[in-house]
């Protein structure tokens, strides 16, 4: 390949659950893809659909893992790794995704323009692409975060390379040691915000993100969960607490509490009124009994920063009502 990529040994995982629909045309693309990964792993969570047999007639580069109980996104991801360690890149992939044929060929050769950026974020338009799913997640001080540009239309959004807090692991690219060297996903999150996570401790090391708008995939967002389903709404606000006692760093963490209590405090009332307090309370029920792992884990990445305090949170988005206003930029 005339950019310069050619060498670099990438594999792309694809954690599937009940998906069978969308993963047959995603992986239809991503046989099709002008730079095809030397490896594609398919870890199915014990899927009771169509999910097996899409993935008959595949390329022997395709190969398929099949879990006998549903391990979660990040344990999913996990056990993938554990095969790839003489790999050099590893892309995530949403089963839920359609990349554009360029895709994966675009974030490698990103790799040769940016040689001090560790991890790489797509574009993700809807399933109708006249609106956009995310150009980058973005990370606020209290702890929300939230798909940079989502639901605007496409001519609107970020059309530049440009830093991102993190990258949405529906699309991804990551330098497989890092991920190693971390051991991966939080398991204990079992699916939503681990990638938020996950991006924290990798800038904890000193890895930056950067958008790349030409990386393009269209996602059809909760495609399998639901977007407010109860699921969803239970380890989306779970697991928020957990990223924020987890990550935020040293004075920081003290200095924007309140905002974080006041952001739980404003979820759990906005939850009871659409008529979903159960699964809510739950969710902040369960947080409060994980925070003695949450603290323990705390202290190992704080242990483990290369960065200052003051850098991380420069990456982060600030204010009091901004983050309930506006989650675009």
């Amino acid at each position: 390949m005339s950019d310069g990529t050619s060498y670099l040994k990438t594999a792309v995982i694809i954690v599937n659950y009940n998906s069978g629909t969308y993963l047959k045309e995603c992986l239809d693309a991503m046989e099709h893809q002008t730079r095809v990964p030397e490896r594609l792993i398919v870890v199915d969570n014990a899927s009771t659909d169509s999910s097996e047999s899409v993935m008959e007639n595949r390329p022997d580069w395709i190969q398929l893992i099949p879990l006998e109980v549903n391990t979660g996104f990040a344990r999913g991801n996990n056990i993938a790794l554990s095969y790839l360690l003489t790999y050099d890149y590893i892309a995530l992939l949403n089963p839920d995704t359609l990349p554009d044929k360029d895709w994966l060929k675009n974030l490698l050769a990103a790799t040769q323009r940016h040689n001090t950026i560790d991890c790489y974020g797509s574009k993700m338009l809807e399933m109708d692409p006249k609106s956009v799913d995310g150009t980058g997640d973005s990370y606020h001080v209290n702890g929300l975060y939230w798909r940079r540009d989502n639901g605007r239309k496409v001519g609107s959004a970020a059309n530049t390379e440009s830093e991102i807090f993190s990258a949405c692991a529906a699309a991804s690219l990551y330098p497989r040691k890092s991920l190693t060297d971390l051991l991966g996903f939080d398991e204990d999150y079992f699916c939503y915000s681990e990638d938020i996570d996950l991006g924290f401790r990798l800038r904890n090391r000193g890895s930056k993100f950067w958008y790349i708008p030409d990386a393009i995939v269209q996602h059809a967002g909760s495609g399998t969960t639901g977007r407010h389903s109860d699921f969803s709404i239970y380890y989306g606000h779970r697991n928020l607490v957990w990223t924020y006692v987890q990550n935020m760093p040293g004075k920081y963490f003290w200095m924007y509490l309140p905002q974080h209590l006041l952001l739980n405090i404003v979820s759990i009332i906005v939850f009871c009124i659409r008529g979903q307090s159960r699964v809510i309370l739950k969710a902040k029920w369960d947080a409060l009994c994980g925070l003695r792992s949450a603290f323990s884990k705390r202290k190992l990445n704080q242990y483990m920063r290369l960065v200052s305090s003051k850098e991380l949170i420069r990456t982060m988005k600030k204010g009091w009502i901004s983050p309930y206003l506006n989650r675009h930029e």
